[in-house]
């Protein structure tokens, strides 16, 4: 089974996504992200724009993920933001379409709630300014500039499953995703501060620096 987590960049896919990795034995974090931050940084920065755009990464994409729920026992799990009807229906789509068991879950919120989360994760503009980069506030981040499209479009029938999680935790949201695939997730006995660290790690992680 492929778990297709798409949502507004500040949503909350990856923090869900580890969750569930987290909480469900034999399952793997495949992120699409990878292979289009591989293939931009091959090119020239002026030629860098949104990895999306190649087919590359389309294919690419369809062809890793594919290996993965060919070969791998257990659920794959692929958080990634998705926007385009066409590019939607030559990933997700096409993976449903080589047989593959696809749950495609959309997480939203209120777009304050996701400037809010936007800002929580200021830790990633300390890491630029102690790298030398230039420390954008958050209000200018791409990601913001991109929030009301992405929460528009995703609004769309096409991207359900549609799950609200402004007034929902990680964990909870986790929980309602693993529900509707028919999964059974490990209980969460994890401590309020645990698991704000392990989610501090996460978000550290995931930071993008390029």
């Amino acid at each position: 089974m492929l778990l297709w987590i798409n949502g507004p960049f500040g949503g909350g896919k990856t923090q869900t996504a580890h969750e569930i990795r987290r909480r469900l034995p034999g399952s793997v974090i495949c992120d699409p992200e990878h292979v289009g931050f591989g293939l931009r940084r091959t090119l020239p920065p002026q030629l860098r724009g949104d990895f999306q755009d190649l087919a590359s990464w389309r294919q690419g994409v369809v062809e890793v993920l594919d290996l993965a729920l060919t070969r791998h026992e257990g659920v794959v799990i692929a958080p990634m933001t998705v926007t385009s009807s066409p590019y939607f229906a030559e990933t997700v789509g096409r993976l449903g379409e080589l047989g593959h068991d696809v749950r495609h879950f959309t997480l939203l919120a209120q777009r304050e709630t996701v400037l809010e989360r936007l800002r929580e994760r200021g830790l990633g503009r300390l890491l630029r300014y102690a790298t030398g980069r230039n420390a954008s506030s958050g209000q200018d981040s791409w990601a913001v500039r991109q929030l009301d499209h992405c929460l528009e479009r995703l609004r769309e029938p096409e991207f359900a499953e549609h799950l609200w999680t402004d007034e929902s935790t990680v964990s909870k949201t986790a929980d309602r995703i693993a529900v509707l695939a028919g999964l059974t997730l490990l209980p969460n006995n994890e401590g309020r501060l645990r698991t704000r660290l392990r989610q501090a790690r996460v978000g550290v992680r995931s930071i993008r620096l390029d």
